[in-house]
């Protein structure tokens, strides 16, 4: 029996699917996807970090006596390569629309066996008794009661008599050769995962308040090292369940699993509403490219869509602030603020992003009432009352007082009070 243990969204030596169902001879590969890369620029953060990523993972395999295989090229063209050295491809599973599509083109050329292990729970295990997925996150978030109130899941153990296939392992592509440049990463990709989780150990108890606070740092910045797999969900619950607080974490992890749910059963719903109203987005271009500049006039939401610029990360709560804007502002189509997210956010994940972005839009599953508006001018003075978060941004505004600058501004291209009116009418009336 020869394998391809095929890494994907779980670029790590621990806990991992692959490494403990694999049997006798095995080829680790990581595939630097030119279908994907080719619509990225080449300052993408995401690239950088994987990079070095996937170098670790390779010094990580070598340390339990294997090794790591890193192709630059179309999965299709190397699996044609491999298909008549091996039995079998095993991997992770995926659940977006390019991963399905790849996925079936790949298995036509070589077997495949998929493992769940980017989440908690596979989403044919949280049905309703009559076998329906839930729409709900409140019911969902009960039933898996007896997950999230455990002390601790059982992780993958890697198979120790594993054998590594004679291949090249020694020469892979550079960064440079990917077609992308090194760039600068924020100060807390540079720790390992286990650091991040000893500091949120420490943010716990107030975790659920300071997330919040966009000058604070209050979250547990884990959400891009979960994306790729770098640590697992099972992970991360197992090493802070203990701790006071962890409750309220521990429910956003599962806020994830239902996407990750909603998108597996409704595969739709990453291109259309999930609630199926058609809604008359204007879609004004200007309007929509002054929200992706930080140029709308209105103080949080330019600091926000800055810092998302040049950092690549956004809180929780600036996120629905500048959806809500978006769509119930400047009425603009959720999908477009998605896409623009796709291509700026370092944890940007389909199920999560398509999910909230439906939440925040009003056209998700259990997503928010469409006449609930979020005011901008409000959540700055609540969340940033003195304004640190938008001055460390706006650099214009260090002599401004924080008190004007939680207030309407009329040279913003909206007028939110007049425009939320606008919103709720539009939305009430649209029809199925």
């Amino acid at each position: 029996m020869k394998q391809i243990l095929w890494f994907r969204r779980d670029l790590r030596a621990s806990d991992n699917a692959i490494l403990a169902n694999g049997k006798d001879e095995v080829l680790p590969i990581f595939i630097f996807d030119t279908n994907i890369l080719a619509t990225l620029p080449a300052n993408d953060k995401r690239v950088s970090f994987i990079y070095k990523s996937i170098l670790n993972l390779k010094k990580e395999l070598q340390n339990i006596g294997l090794d790591l295989v890193i192709f630059f090229g179309v999965p299709k063209d190397i699996f044609i390569q491999l298909q008549n050295d091996f039995d079998e491809v095993l991997c992770s599973c995926d659940f977006d629309s390019y991963a399905i599509s790849r996925d079936k083109e790949i298995e036509q050329i070589i077997p495949m066996r998929r493992f769940y292990d980017s989440y908690l729970v596979h989403p044919d295990e949280t049905l309703k008794l009559d076998g329906t997925p839930y729409k709900v996150f409140t019911p969902f978030y009960k039933n898996l009661q007896i997950i999230w109130e455990s002390v601790h899941i059982k992780e993958y153990s890697p198979n120790q008599n594993l054998k590594l296939v004679n291949y090249d392992y020694a020469t892979y592509p550079t960064l440079e050769q990917l077609g992308f440049t090194q760039t600068l990463q924020p100060h807390f990709l540079k720790k390992s995962p286990l650091e991040l989780i000893e500091n949120l150990k420490e943010k716990l108890e107030d975790y659920k308040e300071d997330r919040d606070f966009f000058y604070k740092d209050g979250t547990s910045n884990l959400s891009v090292f979960l994306r790729f797999g770098i640590i697992s969900p099972k992970q991360i619950f197992n090493l802070i369940r203990n701790f006071d607080g962890a409750d309220f974490f521990i429910r956003e992890l599962f806020w994830r699993e239902f996407y990750n749910t909603i998108l597996y059963h409704f595969p739709k719903s990453e291109f259309e509403n999930f609630n199926q109203k058609n809604i008359l987005w204007e879609n004004d271009e200007k309007k929509f490219q002054a929200w992706c500049d930080g140029k709308t006039g209105v103080p949080i939401i330019d600091a926000s869509m800055q810092h998302l610029n040049s950092t690549g990360t956004m809180p929780n709560r600036l996120r629905m602030v500048v959806a809500s804007f978006l769509c119930k502002n400047l009425l603009c189509d959720w999908r477009l603020g998605e896409r623009y997210f796709a291509l700026k956010l370092l944890d940007y994940d389909t199920s999560s992003n398509v999910g909230s972005w439906q939440w925040g839009a009003s056209t998700g599953a259990d997503s928010v009432p469409y006449f609930r508006v979020f005011n901008p001018y409000l959540q700055s003075a609540k969340f940033d009352k003195e304004a640190i978060f938008i001055k460390s941004v706006l650099k214009e505004f260090q002599n401004t007082p924080p008190k004007e600058l939680h207030k309407e501004n009329k040279n913003a291209i909206v007028n939110t009070k007049i425009s939320s009116k606008q919103a709720i009418a539009l939305f009430k009336n649209c029809s199925d």
